[in-house]
């Protein structure tokens, strides 16, 4: 008599984070000669276990004329895995330098999760909104970018 298999009830491992898996934060960095830099620190919440690879999608509102890009080495970051209130950062880099009239602040920044749904099958919105309490950025022809790097373990 052929004996059945029981059907494995392990949760996968390799699941992309989403918002609602994380508890995600905005800190100021250290300034210098006209640079910014701002952490993205994402916490996993308790019995949470996720991962993030290379930099995640960023948008400014109330930031006209800014553009994002991807630090070049993003592409090739390890995976990051989180889990139970441990944490992972994502650079964010741009200038403010200029004259108030070449400068705009914006109103907040979104992250996008790297996924929509957990390990459990329950969905969340992708975009992670926080409010911008870091400065003006510069707003001019010479500098105007907002640069994302890789998640990274904290």
């Amino acid at each position: 008599m052929p004996i059945a298999a029981a059907a494995a009830s392990a949760t996968p491992t390799d699941f992309r984070c989403t918002s609602a898996q994380v508890t995600t934060t905005l800190t100021p960095g250290e300034p210098g000669a006209g640079q910014r830099y701002a952490q993205v620190t994402f916490t996993a919440k308790p019995g949470q276990s996720c991962n993030f690879q290379g930099s995640l999608p960023v948008s400014l509102a109330g930031a006209p004329g800014i553009t994002v890009t991807t630090d070049a080495d993003a592409a090739s970051a390890p995976l990051v895995t989180i889990s139970d209130g441990q944490s992972a950062t994502m650079l964010l880099h741009w200038t403010g330098i200029e004259a108030p009239a070449n400068q705009v602040t914006p109103a907040s920044v979104t992250v996008v999760a790297p996924s929509t749904t957990d390990p459990r099958g329950i969905s969340s919105d992708p975009n992670i909104t926080l409010p911008w309490s870091l400065g003006a950025m510069d707003n001019s022809a010479q500098a105007h970018d907002l640069i994302v790097g890789a998640v990274t373990a904290a």
